[in-house]
């Protein structure tokens, strides 16, 4: 059985809903009542964020390379980070990893265009919804990928950073984010990016918005399963 390495704790709310959806998931996929090999690393978050805020990639890269060669040891066969922001050195990082790494960004690309989505919108945090890690791999397949408006992406990074991350869901923050989808819809978005493990936590069991939005945990999930059940 393939062994899986999951780089957690960004934050901890997300990487206890990764491990559900992929003990889940398995399950189904298996078809009997066997459990996934998973190993978890769960890391420092403000250590996380000090190093994104601060620009320092190149010390954040030596970080999360380092919280994987844990995992390697620990007999991890192959690894994902369960989370969006640490992508933002996905490239690097996986160009050293000592174990090979499932990208969120690409699983989340080939889901969107199994859709036939051309124009989607991106929603999580400003390191996310700035960056262009999900453009770059996006438009290489025909895609493009949008932010929200300036100050709905200070609205949301805010209550991102501030509430979602600390697993605090709060009914008024739900209607604000809610509508930030909206209007993104109404910017012509064909399909939302939930490019963050907490909005879907925040938004479960909410309207039909007539349009898809991916939450690209666990679409990312879906893929770690696929590689774990795999032959080779």
């Amino acid at each position: 059985m393939k062994r899986l390495g999951i780089i957690g704790g960004i934050a901890p709310a997300s990487t206890v809903q990764y491990y559900e959806m992929l003990v889940a998931a398995y399950r189904e996929q298996a078809h009997d009542k066997s459990y996934p090999a998973i190993l978890i690393n769960s890391i420092d978050l403000s250590r996380l964020v000090a190093l994104v805020t601060g620009n320092r990639l190149a010390e954040l890269t030596v970080y999360l390379r380092n919280e994987l060669e844990r995992l390697a040891n620990a007999g991890a066969d192959f690894g994902l980070l369960a989370s969006n922001t640490p992508h933002i050195v996905f490239a690097e990082l996986s160009r050293t990893s000592p174990i090979p790494l499932i990208s969120i960004v690409e699983a989340a690309c080939q889901a969107t265009r199994a859709l036939g989505l051309r124009r989607v919108a991106l929603l999580g945090t400003r390191y996310t919804m700035e960056g262009s890690f999900y453009p770059d791999v996006f438009t290489t397949r025909g895609i493009a990928v949008f932010p929200p408006s300036a100050g709905d992406r200070s609205y949301v990074h805010e209550k991102y950073m501030g509430e979602l991350i600390e697993g605090d869901f709060r009914s008024e923050t739900r209607a604000g984010v809610s509508a930030v989808i909206h209007r993104l819809k109404e910017a012509g978005a064909e399909g939302v990016l939930l490019a963050g493990t907490e909005p879907p936590l925040l938004l479960r069991g909410t309207q039909d918005w007539d349009i898809p939005l991916l939450d690209t945990a666990r679409i990312h999930v879906q893929r770690a399963v696929a590689e774990l059940l795999s032959s080779t």
